[in-house]
C-alpha cells in the first residue's frame, strides 16, 4: 500500500514557505502523494492552485485532491481545464478525487442549491470526461489543454452512498473514502468491486483512504485545535474526529496496517499543523525510507 501525505493547505495561517517547504520535504521523504481537502467558506488555499504550486517545486510525487468539491464550483468545463492544466504542468502526476460536500454555507457562497448537488455532480463528471477526451463541450468546441494522460487525469469519486459508488463505476478510475474505519472501508470496497464487475469494467478500481495525524510534543493539543475548528459545524462528531487523529507512532502503524488489510491501494495522512517537521516525524513513525536511500 502506498503512503501519501496531505498538504497543510487548510491549516489557518499557512503561508507560501510552509506549503512549498512541506511539498519538497514530502518528496524527499518518500511519500507517494501530496493531497488536498476542500472548503470554500474557510481561510484555506484553493486545492488546485495549491497543487499547481507544489508541482513547480517537485518532480516525482503524485498530486491529489482528496477531494475537490465539484458541484458548488458551478462550471465543470472550467474545472476540467484547471485539472488538465495541473496535470500537464506536473507531467501527468494529478489524481483528481471529487466529492459533493455537505456544508450549506459553501453552497450558498458558490451560488448553488445544496439539494441539486447530486444532479450537478453527474452533469459535471460527464462534461469533464468530454473535455479530457477532446470532444466539443456544450456543442461549442473542445476545452484544452490536452491532459498528460489519454482520457484525462486519474479520477476518483468520493462518498460511501450507493449513488457515489455508481458514479465511481460510470465515470471514475476508482473510489476514495472520507474519514472512516478500515472495517467500513473493506465493506464499501467490496460493494464497489461487485458493481465494477457487474458493469463490465476491466481490472479493479483504485481505492484510497485518509486519516489525520499530529505528532510531537503538542500532538494532542494541535489535533484538538485544528479538528474542532475545521469540523466544528458537525457538533459532537468533531469530538470523534479529534479522538481518531494519529498522535503517536503506534497509532500511525495501526492505521497503516488496518487499511492495508482492508485492501486500500493508498492511505493519505492529513496534517493538523503546518510545521514542516511533521513530515519527518510521520516518515519515521512509518519507517519510510528517504528517496535515494
Amino acid at each position: 500500500m502506498d503512503i501519501g501525505i496531505g498538504l497543510p493547505a487548510t491549516i489557518p495561517g499557512v503561508d507560501r514557505d510552509a506549503l512549498l517547504g512541506w511539498a519538497r520535504r514530502a518528496e524527499e521523504r518518500g511519500f507517494s502523494s501530496l493531497a488536498t481537502i476542500d472548503r470554500l467558506v474557510y481561510p484555506n488555499y484553493e486545492p488546485l492552485v495549491a497543487l499547481g504550486a507544489a508541482a513547480a517545486v517537485t518532480e516525482r510525487i503524485r498530486l491529489m485532491t482528496d477531494v475537490l468539491l465539484v458541484p458548488w464550483r458551478n462550471n465543470p468545463a472550467l474545472v476540467a481545464k484547471q485539472a488538465a492544466t495541473v496535470d500537464s504542468i506536473s507531467g501527468g502526476r494529478l489524481t483528481l478525487g471529487v466529492g459533493l460536500g455537505a456544508r450549506e454555507d459553501d453552497y450558498q457562497a458558490g451560488g448553488v442549491p445544496l439539494e441539486r448537488r447530486g444532479q450537478l455532480m453527474d452533469e459535471a463528471l460527464s462534461t469533464m470526461r468530454q473535455a479530457w477526451a477532446g470532444d466539443a463541450v456544450k456543442g461549442v468546441g473542445p476545452v484544452g489543454p490536452p491532459p498528460a494522460r489519454s482520457g484525462g487525469p486519474e479520477l476518483l469519486v468520493g462518498g460511501s452512498v450507493d449513488a457515489s459508488l455508481h458514479r465511481a463505476v460510470e465515470y471514475g478510475d476508482g473510489w476514495t473514502q472520507g474519514g472512516n474505519t478500515p472495517d467500513n472501508f473493506k465493506e464499501t470496497r467490496e460493494e464497489l468491486l461487485a458493481k465494477w464487475s457487474e458493469a463490465g469494467r476491466e481490472g479493479e478500481p483504485r481505492t484510497v483512504a485518509l486519516c489525520y495525524f499530529s505528532l510531537g510534543d503538542r500532538a494532542r493539543e494541535a489535533a484538538d485545535e485544528y479538528t474542532h475548528d475545521y469540523y466544528g459545524w458537525l457538533g459532537d462528531m468533531a469530538d470523534q474526529i479529534a479522538q481518531s487523529v494519529v498522535v503517536d507512532a503506534g497509532m500511525a502503524g495501526q492505521y497503516r496496517d488496518g487499511f492495508a488489510a482492508a485492501g486500500a491501494d493508498e492511505l493519505v495522512y492529513f496534517p493538523c499543523s503546518d510545521e514542516v517537521e511533521q513530515v519527518g516525524l510521520l516518515a519515521e513513525a512509518l519507517d519510510l525510507a528517504p528517496v535515494g536511500a
